[in-house]
Order: structure tokens, then C-alpha cells, then sequence
């Protein structure tokens, strides 16, 4: 029997369908597994590659597969899009991831640990917090309104609400419905100050962490994202393959010898590239009290450049400085070049 160098796995909740192939690329065999059965029969492999869709269970199935001796290696759905043939089915989806690994210029994605998984979590249901107080203001403002009154924007309005109702004639019942509301209000704002003292404490307790909140106008939240998403920033050969990951290089439409950059690609984590402008643009709102290298840089930029430009330029350095913090075990410090040390 031929030896297996490469298996391809088709995720699923409860069925896997592997395609397994050797060195020369010939198929090996095809089988439809359950959880378990995936399990038992990579014990039982000799060590090969072992690789599947970055999606949701694949890095804990990663980490598992690694346990037994194997390559874990997890690629991007839409590098894996290109090579299927033909009709689509669990199968053909197998073999196609087993076609986009055997490329030798193929990208993957590193395996995030138990710690990471969890740090993301975490944020994301910060994130889901965040929306769900929104909806909850916008609600409060919006029945107000339908009764002539209108409230200042922002939360502090809404933190006093009892005293505001208390100045208006209003229906009782609507009262008590207000009411009701703003105690889901409260609620929702106690859990995202738990979060945030959550991931405080968590960024004291990690050095990575720790030594990005060195860099300017970076906060605990950005840095734990950071920390969480990049890891020890490996997995990328150079800073700007980093900063290309979070879609903050233009994008290239070029043909026949002439080049053409478009706007920035917006590919990757979109939550981690929103955090990154929006501490860029904190930085130019500050940047009369910024000094060294980096502050010159940018506002010789502004004298060229609109706002949103330098914006989303800055947002790609910041990117690539914190890959220099990961990689090197450094922390920005401000000296005469203004860069990290």
C-alpha cells in the first residue's frame, strides 16, 4: 500500500471527509468519518501532513492532531476556493485542500494555543456587550423622541435617566417600561467594565502584552488583540507581511508594466485593523505633543496627504511596529530616532 504524505480534511460538526494522498500526489483513499473515528484513525497513521480550512474547531482539532505526531497546518478558505473541480461536495472540498497545501508558495495560518483562543473569546463577547448597549441607547433615545423629548447625545444622559424621567409628564406604564430597559442598560455596562478589568489584569500578568502597550496611544483593549491575534509573529517573514495580513497595504490592480495601488486591501481580522486606525487617529489628535522620528514623520506626511491617508499609513506602522516588538523581545522606547529599541 502507497504511503500517506498528505491528508486533506473537509470539516464538519459531526462528519469529517478526508482525502488522503502520497508524495506524488496520487490519491491513497478517501473516507467519511465521525469525530471519534477522525481520531482513532490519525493514532493509528504514520506521521504525515494533516491539513484543513482556518474555521471554526480547527484550531482545537489542530492541536489535537499535533498530539499525535502529525503536521497540523490550517489554511485560508479562499486560498482552497480556486482548486475545486467540478460540482462542489465534501469530497472534492478534501481534495482540494489537499491541492492547495502541495503548493509550494501556499500561506498558512498558525494554530492559535488555548490562551489565545480564550483572549479572543473574550473580546468577542466585549464586542457582542458593546452592540447590545448601543441597540439599548439608540432605543431609550428613539421612545423618548416619539414623546417630544430629546436627550443629549452620549452615555451620561442615559446613567441619570431617572432623574430625567422624573422632569417629564409621562405615562406611568411607559415609565416602568423605561425603566425596565435602562436596568438592562446597567447591567450591560457592569459587564463590559468586568471585561475591561478582565483583560487589564490579563495584560499585567502577559509580557507581550505588556511591552505593546509601550507603543503610542495603544490601549489595554489594543493590545490584547493584538497580543491574541499576532502571538510571537513567527508565522510572518517580515513586518510587512504582518501588516499585509490586516489589510492595511494598498491594493494592487497593475497590468502590462504599470503598476496601479488602489485603497488599502481591508483583508484579515477587520476588528484588529479598526483598532489599529482608531489608535492612529488618537495619535494625530495628539501629535502637537508627540516627539522623535515617528511624530516627524507624520506630520511631514500631513503636508502632503489628506487626514484619512496618514490615518490609515500610521495604522500600518503601528502594525509593524508591534510585529518588531513581538519578534525581537523589545519595547518601544522613545530615544533620539524615535523607534523602538
Amino acid at each position: 500500500m502507497k504511503s500517506v504524505a498528505l491528508i486533506g480534511i473537509d470539516l464538519g460538526k459531526h462528519s469529517f471527509h478526508l482525502h488522503a494522498q502520497d508524495n506524488s500526489g496520487s490519491e491513497v483513499f478517501r473516507k467519511k468519518t465521525t469525530r471519534q473515528q477522525l481520531l482513532r484513525l490519525l493514532a493509528n497513521q504514520p506521521a504525515c501532513t494533516v491539513v484543513m480550512e482556518a474555521c471554526a474547531g480547527a484550531h482545537c482539532l489542530a492541536r489535537e492532531i499535533t498530539a499525535l505526531g502529525h503536521e497540523a497546518r490550517l489554511i485560508s478558505p479562499q486560498f482552497v476556493r480556486p482548486f475545486v473541480q467540478g460540482n462542489k461536495n465534501d469530497f472534492i472540498d478534501a481534495q482540494a485542500i489537499c491541492e492547495a497545501a502541495s503548493r509550494p508558495s501556499m500561506r498558512f495560518v498558525t494554530p492559535k494555543n488555548e490562551a489565545q483562543q480564550t483572549l479572543s473569546v473574550l473580546h468577542r463577547l466585549r464586542e457582542s456587550l458593546i452592540r447590545d448597549r448601543t441597540k439599548v441607547i439608540n432605543q431609550l433615545h428613539g421612545f423618548l423622541l416619539e414623546f417630544g423629548i430629546s436627550l443629549p447625545v452620549g452615555t451620561a444622559v442615559i446613567r441619570r435617566l431617572s432623574s430625567v424621567l422624573a422632569e417629564h409628564e409621562l405615562p406611568v406604564r411607559l415609565v416602568a417600561l423605561l425603566q425596565r430597559l435602562h436596568e438592562h442598560f446597567t447591567y450591560l455596562d457592569e459587564q463590559i467594565k468586568a471585561l475591561d478589568k478582565e483583560v487589564a489584569s490579563q495584560l499585567g500578568e502577559d509580557d507581550l502584552g505588556s511591552r505593546l502597550l509601550t507603543i503610542p496611544c495603544v490601549g489595554p483593549i489594543t493590545a490584547s488583540v493584538l497580543a491574541a491575534e499576532m502571538g510571537d509573529g513567527k508565522q510572518y517573514t517580515s513586518s510587512r507581511d504582518f501588516a499585509a495580513s490586516v489589510g492595511l497595504v494598498p491594493r494592487q490592480y497593475s497590468t502590462g508594466g504599470r503598476a496601479n495601488l488602489l485603497g488599502i486591501s481591508k483583508r484579515g481580522d477587520k476588528n484588529l485593523r479598526r483598532l489599529l486606525v482608531q489608535c492612529a487617529r488618537v495619535y494625530l489628535l495628539r501629535l502637537e505633543h508627540q516627539r522623535g522620528a515617528l511624530a516627524d514623520w507624520v506630520r511631514s506626511l500631513l503636508c502632503r496627504r489628506h487626514s484619512n491617508v496618514v490615518a490609515c499609513a500610521l495604522a500600518n506602522k503601528l502594525a509593524r511596529i508591534a510585529w518588531a516588538i513581538a519578534t525581537q523581545h523589545s519595547s518601544y522606547e522613545t530615544g533620539p530616532d524615535g523607534y523602538a529599541a
